[in-house]
């Protein structure tokens, strides 16, 4: 069965918000690397609204390259209770999951293929991991203090324990930490 993988990009003190204001200059070969494994690993895309507004106003004319060949071609589902329909430039391979977001995640784990890859949405990478759906977070802990933004875990999230299956670190000092659900 294939399972449910994200990759987040975070700052020391949890945000996981505009990453573009601060992961750049730690972006190095290493943090290629782990995003390269990542990808070949993974065939199908899942996203929550607000990547999925993010991104479809840019990868789809970008030539920003491997990922906007990988991101454009992949298989894309957008979760979203408030979007009536989706659409991805000159592609047809993207859904909408308007609801039982439980049952569509366990139809996709069902299908043939690669791994499936649930890029930024940390309120989706909650959601996923609090429904016991997600099968591996990897966070790229960043050497910085964002101070404000969203934070992957807000206050009151429920007690989830992980195991830690992998480590890395990149020549920036970017921590890269896998985890699993126990």
């Amino acid at each position: 069965m294939r399972k449910v993988a994200s990759g987040l990009f975070i700052s020391l003190d949890g945000v996981t918000e505009s990453p573009d204001q601060w992961q750049f200059d730690h972006f190095d070969e290493g943090m290629m690397a782990a995003l390269g494994t990542f990808l070949t690993e993974t065939d199908t895309i899942v996203m929550g609204r607000v990547t999925y507004q993010e991104w479809a106003g840019y990868w789809p004319a970008s030539t920003d390259e491997p990922f906007a060949s990988f991101i454009n071609n992949a298989p894309k589902y957008v979760v979203s209770t408030t979007l009536d329909r989706v659409e991805w430039g000159k592609w047809d391979n993207v859904t909408l999951i308007k609801e039982n977001l439980a049952e569509a995640i366990t139809w996709l784990k069902q299908q043939p293929g690669k791994n499936i890859g649930v890029t930024g949405s940390p309120t989706l990478v909650q959601s996923l991991l609090q429904s016991n759906l997600l099968d591996e977070l990897m966070l790229m802990i960043h050497p910085v203090v964002a101070g404000s933004g969203k934070r992957l875990f807000k206050d009151g999230s429920e007690l989830k324990r992980l195991k830690l299956v992998n480590t890395n670190t990149t020549p920036t000092g970017v921590a890269i930490l896998t985890y699993q659900p126990r």
